[in-house]
């Protein structure tokens, strides 16, 4: 079981943030108030087919600040690209970045700045506490509701040759600021709202039964539980609506308080090693494996499970079973078979996961084999 008291000394790491409708149009204010003469607009094709990067650059304008636009990524961001996003930034002189997406570019815009500013592969800053020079000023503006890559101190980048992720863990890696405008979730399409949803309640969850957890990381993870669980499946039949959509952010940002201060599980761990084999959608990978790592670690952490249970929904049924049936209601319904993942795969991705820094705050001691049998139980 875990021992904790609220007597042993916690650190809180956060950014500032700007919430409600028309934050977005601040980002030229805010960059002109770091100093940023020449920007970085980190964002992705998606986002800038449906207009969210257009209007970052407008707000940039309209405050004098030029920009160049890197949007060479794709879901999961690939070493290569935060490496070729730097070699951009240095080229066109940048002294900032601001960044308008989901986590894949939040993610990748991190791992430009501490690239740029150490003037070293991304690869090199694996693990925690490695980023030895600060990043330039770093402004996010979130286009999902689930990543919370825009306050926290984590990025998760794929190492191509090793066919892995690596999770990058440093109080550097926190954003100058973040920009929370529910208008750009309303371009979601309802897949990633439900993979994205999940990723919150995943981190809420995790940061909630960690070894690393402290009463100011528990009010964030409580809250977030409650709000995702109550929106999400909302948001869904409403997608438009203004206020769901608020509340759906709200709840990433007190998971992404939460866990960037309390760290993460076995879920995320397990989580990185799919996505970095497979190149899975990581809220989908979250999804899929959340309940299977709730019932391994419920001994450990008991207490905190069956009130993370309490609040998902009433029945006799175990906080397991009620986060398989609030998935399956958002039409999560695959098995990892069903995504493409294969047995004979198991081992590998068990021994990843093992490695993975997520795992140091599981709440229960996990072995290979028993990581094993968990993939196997949502296989």
């Amino acid at each position: 079981m875990i021992q904790r008291s609220q007597l042993d000394l916690r650190k809180f790491v956060t950014p500032e943030f700007i919430c409600g409708h028309g934050a977005l149009r601040l980002a030229g204010r805010y960059a002109r108030n770091f100093g940023m003469r020449h920007v970085l607009l980190v964002t992705d094709p998606g986002v800038r087919a449906a207009g969210w990067a257009g209007a970052v650059g407008e707000s940039l304008t309209e405050a004098g600040v030029s920009f160049t636009v890197f949007d060479a990524i794709s879901p999961n961001p690939r070493s290569r690209q935060v490496m070729a996003g730097k070699e951009a930034y240095l080229a066109e002189e940048c002294n900032g970045i601001v960044t308008v997406g989901g986590g894949s570019p939040m993610d990748c815009a991190k791992g430009i700045g501490i690239a740029s500013s150490s003037m070293r592969d991304i690869l090199t800053f694996e693990g925690v506490d490695r980023v030895p020079v600060p990043a330039p000023p770093l402004i996010c503006i979130p286009t999902t509701a689930g990543s919370s890559a825009d306050v926290s101190q984590f990025a998760i980048i794929t190492d191509e040759e090793r066919k892995r992720k690596i999770a990058i863990v440093s109080k550097t890696l926190v954003p100058d600021i973040s920009l929370l405008d529910p208008g750009p979730l309303t371009t979601m399409p309802r897949e990633l709202t439900a993979d994205a949803g999940m990723d919150t309640l995943s981190h809420a969850v995790e940061a909630y039964v960690s070894n690393a957890s402290s009463p100011m990381t528990d009010v964030h993870a409580l809250e977030a539980i409650r709000l995702i669980t109550s929106a999400l499946p909302a948001v869904l039949e409403e997608p438009d609506d203004l206020d769901l959509r608020f509340s759906t952010l709200l709840a990433s940002l007190h998971a992404g308080l939460a866990f960037s201060n309390a760290s993460l599980g076995a879920v995320h761990a397990m989580a990185h090693s799919l996505g970095g084999a497979y190149d899975l959608v990581h809220g989908r990978c979250n999804a899929l494996l959340l309940e299977h790592v709730m019932a391994a670690n419920y001994e450990a952490a008991s207490d905190r499970y069956e009130r993370i249970g309490a609040i998902i929904g009433r029945g006799e049924s175990t906080p397991a079973e009620k986060v398989a049936v609030f998935r399956r209601a958002l039409g999560v319904t695959e098995t990892l078979a069903e995504v493409g993942v294969r047995e004979d795969a198991i081992p590998a991705l068990a021994e990843a996961a093992y490695n993975d820094p997520c795992m140091v705050t599981n709440p229960r001691s996990l072995t290979c084999d028993e990581i094993e049998r968990i993939y196997m139980h949502a296989f």
